[in-house]
C-alpha cells in the first residue's frame, strides 16, 4: 500500500526508499532528511525514488490498520526504509511501536541495530574535559532476540496473584551472526581495531553463549583485539573513559540502555541516529528520539538525528562519498557555532537547521578539487 511515488528516470544508480514519516515531529524531521538525501543525490550523481507510506497514529485511528503484511512485503523490494518517529498519547503505550517498528525489525529480520556514538563539538558534551577525540565509537546491538522477542505473558492478570513473564532468548545463530558482523565492522573501521563484548554473563548464565561465541569467532580475526566488560561496568566506563571504546557488540536489552547513555554523551537524543540492518537487504534507518507530540507542528525539533539516519542510509546503499558529505556538513554546523544546541529552545528552527546543512553541502561541493 502506498500513497504516491516521485518518478525518476530509470538509472543504474537509482535507489528505492520507503518513507514512514510517522507521528508527532516525525514528518517534520523526515522532510529535512529527505531533502538532504536529494541534494546528496544531485551532487554525487545518483537518484532516489521515494515510496510514501501513511502508517502511524492518524492512519490507525481512522482505519485500525497498523502495518499490513502487504506493505511489509512491498518494503522488501526497496533498497532502504527511512522512518521518522512512531508513538501517540491517544493510543496505549507500545501499540504502534510494537506493530510498526518491531514489525519491520522482525518482519525483515533486521538483526543488527547499528548506533554510532560520535561527538561533533565539545560544547555538546555533558562530560567535563571530554571532546570529539574522546567520543567516537560504534555500537552493534543485537536486534531480534532477547526479551524483545516477546515470549511471555500474564497469569491471573489484574488480581493480587498476578504473574508476569518475559523470556530472555538467545540462539547460537542469532549471537554468532551479530558477533561476526561486529568483528568485520571493527576491522573495516580500522580505528583501534578493538572489539568489546558487553554482557552480564557473571549473573545471567545464558549469556555464557555470548562469551563462548565471541571467543570462537574472534579466533578468525587475529588482527582485532578482544575486550570484555559487564554492562554495569561498561556504563560506568562510558561516562568516565569513553575514549577506551572503539567498537562494541552487545545484546538487545543491554544495548538499548547502553546506546541511550551513549546518545547523552554525544549531545542528546536529537543528534543520534540508528540503522536496523540486514546486510545486503532492505534495511531501516531512523533517529532514535521519540515522536515528541507536544512539539509537533511547531518547527522547533532538531532534524539532526533524522539527517544522520539519512547519512547511514546512503552508506548502506553504497554511496559512501555522499554519506560523508552529509556528516561533514552536520559537523560544520556545530564546529562553526551556527548551531549551539539541539534543544527545542535553540532558536534555530527545524527548517533552518536543514537549510544550514544543505548550504554547507553545496559550499563544500563547490570548493572540492576537481577530479583529474
Amino acid at each position: 500500500m502506498t500513497t504516491g511515488r516521485d518518478e525518476v528516470p530509470p538509472l543504474a544508480n537509482r535507489y528505492r526508499v520507503a518513507v514512514l514519516g510517522g507521528d508527532g515531529i516525525g514528518p517534520e524531521v523526515t522532510r529535512e532528511a529527505r531533502e538532504t538525501i536529494e541534494l546528496a543525490a544531485e551532487i554525487f550523481g545518483f537518484a532516489v525514488a521515494w515510496t510514501d507510506y501513511p502508517f502511524g497514529a492518524e492512519h490507525y485511528l481512522k482505519t485500525k490498520e497498523a502495518l499490513p503484511a502487504s506493505a511489509l512485503e512491498e518494503m522488501k523490494g526497496h533498497d532502504a526504509i527511512l522512518l521518522g518517529a512512531i508513538g501517540d498519547p491517544r493510543l496505549p503505550v507500545g501499540v504502534l511501536e510494537r506493530a510498526i517498528i518491531s514489525g519491520i525489525r522482525f518482519g525483515l529480520d533486521l538483526y543488527v541495530n547499528l548506533r554510532p556514538i560520535r561527538l561533533f563539538a565539545e560544547h555538546l558534551c555533558p562530560l567535563k574535559g571530554k571532546g570529539p577525540r574522546d567520543i567516537d565509537l560504534i555500537v552493534v546491538r543485537e536486534n531480534t532476540e532477547d526479551v524483545y522477542a516477546g515470549i511471555g505473558g500474564f497469569l491471573k492478570k489484574g488480581t493480587a496473584d498476578e504473574v508476569a513473564m518475559q523470556e530472555m532468548i538467545f540462539t547460537r545463530k542469532g549471537v554468532e551472526r551479530v558477533v561476526r558482523y561486529s568483528f568485520d565492522l571493527c576491522r573495516r573501521r580500522a580505528k583501534d581495531k578493538k572489539l568489546t563484548l558487553v554482557d552480564k554473563a557473571n549473573a545471567v548464565g545464558a549469556m555464557d553463549l555470548w562469551t563462548r561465541v565471541f571467543e570462537e569467532v574472534g579466533g578468525e580475526y587475529p588482527d582485532v583485539t578482544r575486550d570484555h566488560a559487564y554492562i554495569d561496568a561498561a556504563c560506568m566506563w562510558l561516562v568516565k573513559n569513553p575514549e577506551s571504546f572503539d567498537t562494541v557488540v552487545v545484546s538487545n536489552m543491554f544495548g538499548d540502555i547502553f546506546t541511550d547513555l551513549g546518545a547523552a554523551i554525544q549531545g542528546g537524543m536529537g543528534v543520534a541516529a540508528s540503522g536496523n540492518i540486514h546486510p545486503g537487504k532492505a534495511s531501516m534507518f531512523e533517529p532514535i528520539h521519540g515522536s515528541a507530540p507536544k512539539h509537533a507542528g511547531r518547527n522547533v525539533a532538531s532534524p539532526i538525528g533524522a539527517v544522520l539516519a539519512g547519512q547511514m542510509l546512503l552508506e548502506h546503499v553504497g554511496q559512501p562519498a555522499a554519506a560523508a558529505a552529509i556528516g561533514a556538513a552536520v559537523e560544520d554546523l556545530f564546529v562553526s557555532g551556527r548551531l549551539r544546541s539541539i534543544g527545542t529552545d535553540s532558536g534555530v528552527s527545524t527548517t533552518q537547521q536543514g537549510t544550514l546543512i544543505r548550504e554547507a553541502m553545496r559550499r563544500m561541493a563547490a570548493n572540492a578539487p576537481a577530479a583529474s
